[in-house]
């Protein structure tokens, strides 16, 4: 299949683009480099033995859009672009919904336009707000999401809901993403985030390098065993091979499936801080700040569906997920950005 990647060159989206490429199929990164470089394009065809074509451009451009989707005889669409820091869509609400939720609609407008019908959505766990219960599986209830990044996720996923509803024929995956980190093997691709690191796995591997004093944690009295937030953290390459299988399963059943692509398991900040000084060997030393706006205490997946529906689970440890990031930050290439 011809597949777009928007966002293809950023974090999740290069991985992404990479296994899609090793799996076959044809992609095009279109991504407006707000938060990701044109060169990433050259490390995935690096990593491959592909090129891979790179559109810059911002995804609430429609008619670049659909352009694109003619001209390069897509098939089907993965949505990754998009703002994505939890801090700043509590300052700055009105950015987040505009490109989030903005940029939703004109890439289904486009797609509707060139009778492209497939799509894999990026959404995120942060739909179920609160979680009424632990683990959290896809018949949670998605209650009231704690912060605008989270709403603009949830809009998005209401959208293609009323979407799928209204037209039977589009064939949707929303994808609910728990804490995506780690970075390819090669060390070549990773999280490479500009200015400060809005996510605890790029904070502390800049820390464990000596490129910042110390990691922020933001609160020590959450109601868990260590007083700090516990996440599912999951291996971005367990994550986008999540994504392969949801287009597989895709093209065998019309309609809207979604999921949870979570480990199961949860991990305190601290747990992985000092997990990941003893895979580095690099201290991680670190100070307590006030609650962060819009964090929640807890939150890990039941990742049951995913597993009996398109037979995927996780397979990568946290050991694994700290060392491929300490080797993508201490080769040289991550975290090069200030």
């Amino acid at each position: 299949m011809n597949i777009l990647i928007t966002g293809g060159n950023g974090y999740i989206g290069s991985h992404a683009c990479l296994v899609l490429q090793q799996a076959g199929h044809g992609v095009v990164s279109l991504d407006n480099l707000s938060n990701s470089r044109a060169d990433v394009a050259e490390r995935v065809a690096r990593i491959s033995g592909r090129p891979l074509r790179l559109v810059e451009g911002d995804v609430r451009d429609r008619e670049l859009l659909e352009r694109v989707l003619r001209q390069e005889k897509i098939e089907a669409v993965f949505h990754f672009a998009g703002l994505k820091a939890v801090g700043e869509s509590v300052s700055r609400p009105l950015r987040y919904y505009d490109c989030n939720v903005g940029g939703a609609v004109a890439l289904c407008r486009a797609m509707a336009a060139a009778a492209v019908k497939v799509l894999v959505f990026s959404s995120s766990a942060t739909v179920y707000g609160e979680p009424a219960r632990m683990p959290v599986a896809e018949d949670c209830p998605l209650g009231e999401p704690t912060n605008p990044y989270g709403r603009s996720k949830l809009m998005i996923e209401q959208i293609l809901a009323d979407l799928s509803r209204a037209d039977p024929s589009w064939r949707i995956a929303r994808l609910r993403y728990f804490n995506p980190v780690g970075a390819h093997e090669s060390g070549l691709i990773g999280e490479d985030p500009s200015g400060e690191p809005a996510n605890l796995m790029p904070y502390v591997a800049q820390v464990a390098a000596g490129k910042r004093e110390s990691l922020q944690v933001f609160g020590t009295d959450y109601p868990t065993a260590d007083g700090t937030g516990v996440r599912d953290y999951i291996h971005v390459m367990d994550l986008v091979e999540g994504h392969l299988a949801a287009l597989e399963y895709l093209r065998r059943h019309p309609g809207l499936l979604t999921v949870n692509l979570g480990t199961g398991r949860g991990l305190s900040v601290l747990e992985m801080a000092e997990t990941f000084a003893r895979v580095s060997g690099r201290p991680v030393p670190y100070r307590v700040t006030a609650r962060r706006p819009g964090d929640v205490a807890a939150c890990w997946a039941d990742p049951a569906l995913a597993q009996r529906l398109l037979g995927w689970r996780a397979q990568r440890s946290v050991e694994d997920m700290c060392r491929d990031t300490w080797r993508w930050v201490s080769g040289g290439v991550g975290g090069a950005r200030e």
